[in-house]
């Protein structure tokens, strides 16, 4: 999946920068390739996650470097409305607890299930109905170690959950 991402992704560069030469009379600047270069590259290098009906993301694990910008592309496949069913995608820091974290979620309908205290979070998509996708990017933990997600959905953090394992 990622190496179609990545393709498609430099295709759709190219054919755009083509098109930036064809307009400007067919001289390219340099400041415009290398930008559009680096922004295909981040999008090809996004972690591409989908939150569906069954209360499950399709990617459980993965794996980064130790202060490395992530990029995380959460995508609700699901089909049932955001008011009752929605789902979102949070980065804790290590060692949080995450019942009680998703516990104080739930009562934060108002803030799209996000708890108050929010000095646990690393960073956090925002609440996605069907169809819906969410692009965030932060930068990875320099400690190594195991750091949890979740949906705070009320509920879903039961099965809604993964582990980014950061060397």
């Amino acid at each position: 999946m990622r190496n179609i991402i990545r393709s498609t992704s430099l295709l759709i560069a190219g054919l755009f920068t083509m098109v930036t030469i064809a307009a400007c009379g067919g001289e390219a600047t340099e400041s415009a390739a290398p930008a559009q270069e680096e922004t295909a590259a981040a999008a090809a290098d996004a972690v591409v996650i989908e939150a569906n009906d069954q209360l499950q993301f399709s990617v459980k694990e993965f794996t980064v470097s130790a202060g490395e910008e992530v990029t995380i592309t959460l995508q609700n496949v699901g089909s049932l409305p955001k008011e009752t069913f929605g789902h979102n995608i949070v980065f804790l820091t290590m060692g949080t607890d995450l019942v009680e974290f998703a516990t104080a979620a739930m009562s934060a309908a108002d803030n799209e299930y996000l708890p108050a205290d929010m000095s646990s979070v690393l960073s956090h998509s925002s609440l996605l109905g069907p169809g819906e996708s969410d692009t965030f990017t932060f930068t990875a933990p320099s400690a190594p170690g195991q750091y949890e997600f979740l949906c705070t959905f009320p509920g879903h953090y039961g099965t809604m959950r993964g582990i980014m394992i950061v060397e």
